[in-house]
């Protein structure tokens, strides 16, 4: 897998690994490098900060795991001040910061407004996500997949990495033939203008139409005798579709300016939908433009011997040796399949954009096809093979089952979004607590809500894994969820402002040395401490969900110290200032941390 997010500044991984290196130096008179040295969190059901694994130091020290680790953790409490204890359990050596140095760090923290956005690495990356057939609207499916694909995008560009947002707009074949054809014998000449209708739904309601007529015609073949194998072949609206790809293919001019009349109108919705959901592309393709890419390199794999001719023409990879079946790349009447095209583009893409890694975000159906096409240019001879990723996802299902669009059974992303606001709205005026605000900073709110419930919702959810939605679970302002992390975000605001109307200040300048923060507050300094670790994970697992996860359990942590301290009733001034330095930190490595999975976070709830 490549490396998405592995270059960060100074963290406390890298304090340890720094200073254990001077451990070992001065026990062992040995010299190691100190990235080498493996520093993890602590694991809770063991006392301490962070872990040094000792195991891979043993041909050093020549002695045993524990003997190692506790000879290590002793050099350290006596030498460095910011160690204030140690545990050793078997091979792993449980270090304890003091107060001191989470003070230190703290003061780094709050004084750096770029904390959580790791260092540059030099390093180009496509993300291609959306990929949507111009034949129906997008729905709950397409909503995991540019969520993730956004989000991915976001977390790999806070990994130091410039990021190319691109989608490839699937804008022929015989599905949009499909919707073509009935809106010819059904349309009546319907535009979006005529009807009001947006103009990927109106599409996605032929393509519905389409099916109806299709299923009708081959119940009627079935009645006449016909066996519903061969009637499924022989429907006559199948056929004309057929034909229509044909004349398309062809350049028939009429078949062509049908083709691009309702395609606009699909692209047009399209683009209001994405606005909806804060979505952008740095780059578009469309399948009409690049479907013919990738026959010179069927040509090229023909002359070095990676493909072979069959008798009737099709040209074909054998990838039996490697475990796969025979793969065809080029049809006998020489049109090219999905994985020429694919083969193409990523040629073109790598050479245009001098990548170094290329992310497929597409569902967990597709994982053969992908492996095919890395194994495939691989054997063409390009190095880059190695660096395509396919983020592959699992589907998203619904408390009554799957969706199916040939059926019209599916979540409608513009319905869903348009759900959600209301869910927000009727949640958000229960409380009671927006009277003052105006009714355009109302409405804002809901969508900025509504929006946020349905991202974190899916964006929390391990990518690999199917899932579940329910969209009253997610717009829930406690628990695990977007509303309630919006809502600490607010509560923390509220306190800001009142301690601000008050004429106290905070700020960096109110971490001092002289004061020493408590248990509840090095926990919470803890937290902040982990975003840049957390970037980097959640960028090197291309898993938005470990960021999200991180924003839960630092709200939560912000939620119990809250209640238990009264914080503007504290009476010494500094203490006081240093408390509001804190939690306006929570705010901003909260804003940072759902910044990064595109989610806005409110002042005022």
């Amino acid at each position: 897998m490549p490396a998405f997010g592995e270059n960060r500044k100074m963290t406390p991984e890298n304090f340890i690994q720094s200073k254990a290196a001077q451990a070992i130096q001065s026990l062992y008179n040995a010299s190691v490098d100190q990235s080498s040295l493996q520093v993890q969190v602590t694991r809770k059901e063991f006392e301490g900060d962070y872990t040094l694994v000792v195991f891979p130091l043993l041909k050093v020290s020549r002695q045993a795991p524990e003997n190692t680790g506790r000879a290590i953790g002793e050099w350290l409490v006596a030498n460095v001040p910011e160690i204030a204890g140690f545990n050793c359990v078997k091979g792993f050596l449980n270090l304890l910061f003091s107060p001191v140095y989470w003070d230190e760090a703290f003061a780094e923290i709050a004084a750096n407004e770029d904390f959580g956005q790791l260092p540059s690495t030099g390093k180009n990356i496509m993300v291609e996500f959306s990929s949507p057939n111009t034949n129906k609207p997008l729905h709950l499916g397409h909503i995991r997949n540019n969520l993730l694909g956004d989000s991915v995008s976001r977390l790999l560009k806070a990994c130091g990495n410039n990021v190319i947002k691109s989608t490839i707009v699937n804008d022929r074949g015989i599905h949009i033939c499909k919707s073509m054809l009935a809106w010819q014998k059904v349309g009546e000449g319907r535009t979006p203008e005529s009807t009001g209708i947006k103009g990927d739904h109106l599409v996605g309601d032929c393509y519905v139409a389409f099916n109806d007529i299709y299923k009708d015609e081959v119940k009627k073949l079935v009645e006449g005798g016909m066996d519903e194998e061969t009637a499924k072949k022989e429907a006559p609206s199948l056929k004309e579709a057929h034909q229509m790809l044909v004349d398309w293919e062809k350049g028939d001019k009429k078949v062509r300016d049908l083709w691009q009349m309702m395609n606009d109108w699909v692209l047009k919705g399209f683009d209001e939908t994405y606005a909806a959901l804060g979505i952008t592309f740095d780059q578009v393709d469309f399948e009409s433009q690049t479907y013919l890419l990738g026959k010179e390199l069927v040509q090229k794999g023909l002359e070095t011997g990676v493909f072979t001719t069959d008798p009737d023409g099709s040209v074909w990879c054998d990838l039996t040796a490697d475990g796969l079946d025979r793969k065809l790349v080029l049809r006998g009447d020489g049109t090219s399949v999905y994985i020429t095209q694919d083969l193409g583009t990523a040629e073109r893409r790598f050479a245009n954009y001098n990548l170094d890694s290329h992310v497929y975000v597409v569902g967990n159906e597709q994982d053969y096809h992908f492996q095919v096409l890395k194994l495939i240019l691989r054997k063409l001879g390009f190095a880059w093979a190695d660096q395509i990723y396919h983020l592959s996802y699992g589907m998203v299902e619904l408390p009554e089952g799957k969706m199916k669009s040939r059926e019209g059974t599916v979540v409608d992303a513009d319905d869903l979004i348009q759900d959600m606001y209301r869910e927000a709205k009727a949640t958000s005026e229960e409380s009671g607590k927006l009277a003052d605000l105006s009714e355009w900073e109302k409405e804002k709110l809901y969508r900025m809500i509504g929006l946020g419930a349905l991202k974190y919702f899916i964006i929390k959810v391990d990518p690999k894994k199917t899932m579940l939605f329910n969209p009253k679970e997610s717009i829930d302002f406690n628990g695990n969820t977007g509303p309630f992390i919006q809502y600490t975000h607010a509560r923390i605001c509220s306190i800001l402002r009142k301690a601000a109307e008050q004429g106290i200040s905070s700020g960096p300048a109110s971490v001092t040395p002289d004061i020493v923060p408590s248990a509840k507050e090095v926990r919470l300094i803890k937290l902040i401490s982990l975003l840049p670790s957390k970037v980097a994970e959640a960028g090197a697992a291309l898993s938005p969900a470990i960021l999200a996860n991180y924003s839960y359990d630092l709200a939560k942590d912000f939620n119990q110290y809250y209640h238990d301290t009264p914080i503007l009733k504290e009476q010494d001034r500094k203490v006081l200032e240093f408390r509001l330095t804190l939690i306006g930190t929570i705010a901003r490595v909260l804003r940072k941390a759902m910044g990064i999975l595109g989610i806005e976070l409110p002042e005022r709830m």
